[in-house]
């Protein structure tokens, strides 16, 4: 049995190319195993700001790199509330089955300690001007 599967944005490609120049979609989804996921590794934070992900893959404040190939990982900040977000996107390339999309793998509220670290220890691929 396959699971539901939602849309949750369009990326741009050109700030995502810092990951890959052969990304072949820009649509990006997420699946009931990974919303399952999200639910049980961080409680709440789906239900509470999972209508922030389309901002975050739609216009990322830093795309970090990741520790697997052709996965971003985004940062976003949201100043309204001061809350920020890391989202790991897997992006689709030539490579991978023509049925796949770019996904969501995993989507979390962290604080700023862990903001900062991951701007301080990683290797940052793209920054919003």
């Amino acid at each position: 049995m396959r699971g539901s599967v939602y849309f949750v944005g369009r990326i741009r490609k050109e700030i995502y190319q810092c990951i890959t120049s052969d990304c072949i979609t820009d649509e990006v989804i997420i699946t009931d195993k990974q919303v399952e996921h999200i639910k049980q590794r961080h409680p709440n934070d789906y239900e509470r700001y999972g209508k922030y992900l389309t901002r975050i893959v739609e216009d990322p404040d830093y795309i970090i790199e990741a520790n697997r190939k052709n996965t971003a990982l985004v940062l976003k900040e949201f100043v309204e509330g001061g809350e920020v977000f890391k989202t790991v996107v897997r992006l689709v390339t030539s490579m991978d089955d023509v049925n796949y999309k770019n996904s969501v793998i995993t989507f979390m509220k962290i604080d700023n300690k862990e903001w900062n670290r991951l701007l301080r220890n990683k290797k940052i691929l793209y920054k919003r001007e």
